[in-house]
């Protein structure tokens, strides 16, 4: 169902039609202007040349002006083909010596020397030339003529101007129309290409631009679909880890469920359900996790890096963690935080790196009963680098080729009991950091005891900073 709009081909048009010719028009009135302004001025002088051929045939008698022209020297003087010609002569006080005495009505006797007018004569409208003159004695010439040549002058002047600009104004409109349809046509071609498609098919839209404008609206869709294309996959991979991940601590909370509603022994009934609230911690926890790796896959496009207190956040999530190291009887340190140390970071990631590091290092980074986890802030040239050091079972080299991988922390141990795996917090640590536009890497402890978890990050040297919230 079509909305009624005009198309974006009209549109245009119709923009730019309407100003060119109202241009158009006032250029057309200004040079019509001028040139009834030139026209008239020719005619006014043929007529003046007229008034002064009559004075030069003025001579004196007795001190009074006399016309010494006949009648028929008068109507030769005078003819025109086209337009009536009248005249009167005026002696002192206005004393009509020939001619045609309501010529005289028309105009004054006093004024300058030379003066033009338009007066009506007999019904019809008629320009005068009046010229003042004193000898051989005072007199006044005024000359009138019709105006029907002047009329039908500046009629054929209008028809031969307009008509041609209508005519190219029209020609005018049927040239951008089809240039503007020309160029117009990749986006009919975009139209058609994306009506094709079904909702799976987010691949890049191919055109052939033939304008800087349309090649980065081909650009902006294009990104835009690889945007949605990278929402859509982590969708599905969100979907896919929840299915796969999270059956087998179902199947084993409804085992233990079963196993207890099987005994009659309320001692056995008891120890199931602590197992099944350890297990259903662990879930939630896998739960949160898969969360937190598709909320960074859709965060991608909107991250934005700010200069950050790397000392004063490390710090702060070194507080949250000491109640539970405390509980756990795990010493839990941090070095080079002496030092203000400045870094390219965004306060939620990098919290959520240290978060994911140090639980991970809580729950698989023991030696028997004892942990020891430190964290380490270092600034070197460029970058910042934040270690955070264990001293458990590590992670043998050919293992750190895969990392990281869900359930690859080499021997199960720690406060998560047998079983539990290293969970995703290594994952969604290395997808934080690409995030960060930094890196993780896994090394050896030290003595090549435990595992060292490096964060490197861009080193900054601006001291304004921004504000690290307190870690709850």
């Amino acid at each position: 169902m079509t909305s009624g709009r005009r198309s974006l081909r009209a549109r245009m048009v119709w923009r730019v039609l309407p100003p060119l010719a109202a241009t158009w028009l006032i250029g057309s009135a200004i040079a019509l202007s001028l040139s009834w302004i030139f026209a008239g001025q020719a005619y006014d002088r043929a007529l003046l040349e007229n008034a002064y051929a009559i004075a030069a045939n003025i001579g004196a008698r007795n001190g009074q002006p006399v016309l010494d022209l006949t009648a028929r020297e008068i109507d030769n003087l005078l003819f025109d083909s086209n337009e009536k010609q009248y005249f009167v002569v005026l002696g002192a006080g206005g004393h009509v010596l020939a001619g045609n005495a309501e010529l005289v009505s028309a105009t004054t006797t006093n004024g300058p020397a030379r003066e033009f007018s338009n007066g009506s004569y007999r019904g019809e409208p008629v320009r005068l030339a009046t010229l003042r003159g004193d000898r051989p004695a005072p007199h006044v010439v005024i000359v009138g003529q019709t105006t029907r040549s002047r009329t039908r002058l500046l009629r054929a002047m209008l028809l031969r101007s307009i008509a041609p600009q209508v005519v190219l104004l029209l020609l005018l409109g049927a040239y951008l129309w089809s240039q503007i349809a020309r160029e117009l046509a990749p986006l009919t071609v975009l139209q058609r290409e994306l009506d094709r498609r079904d909702s799976g098919d987010l691949g890049p839209v191919r055109l052939a631009p033939m304008s800087e404008d349309v090649e980065r609206l081909s650009d902006a869709i294009n990104a835009l679909l690889s945007r949605i294309a990278r929402g859509v996959q982590a969708q599905r991979e969100f979907a896919g880890n929840v299915a796969h991940d999270l059956r087998t601590p179902l199947a084993g909370i409804r085992a233990l469920a079963e196993y207890g509603l099987a005994r009659d022994d309320p001692a056995i009934w008891r120890q199931q359900l602590a197992s099944i609230v350890a297990s259903e911690e662990r879930a939630s926890r896998l739960v949160e996790q898969l969360l937190a790796l598709a909320l960074a896959d859709e965060a991608r496009d909107s991250i934005r890096l700010e200069v950050l207190a790397v000392d004063e956040l490390v710090r702060r999530v070194l507080l949250g963690f000491m109640p539970r190291a405390d509980a756990t009887g795990a010493d839990l340190g941090a070095t080079g935080l002496d030092v203000s140390v400045h870094a390219w970071a965004s306060p939620a990631l990098l919290e959520g790196v240290l978060i994911n590091l140090i639980d991970n290092a809580l729950r698989y980074g023991r030696s028997g009963d004892a942990a020891t986890i430190t964290v380490e802030v270092e600034c070197s040239g460029e970058t910042v680098e934040i270690a955070v050091v264990d001293q458990g079972p590590g992670i043998d080299p050919p293992q750190r080729d895969r990392q990281p991988r869900r359930w690859e922390h080499g021997p199960s141990t720690g406060e998560a009991g047998a079983g539990a795996g290293a969970g995703l917090g290594l994952a969604i640590a290395v997808r934080y950091a690409e995030l960060l536009q930094g890196s993780l890497r896994l090394e050896d402890g030290p003595e090549g005891r435990g595992l060292r978890a490096v964060l490197a990050l861009r080193a900054s040297r601006n001291v304004r900073i921004a504000p690290v919230e307190p870690v709850v």
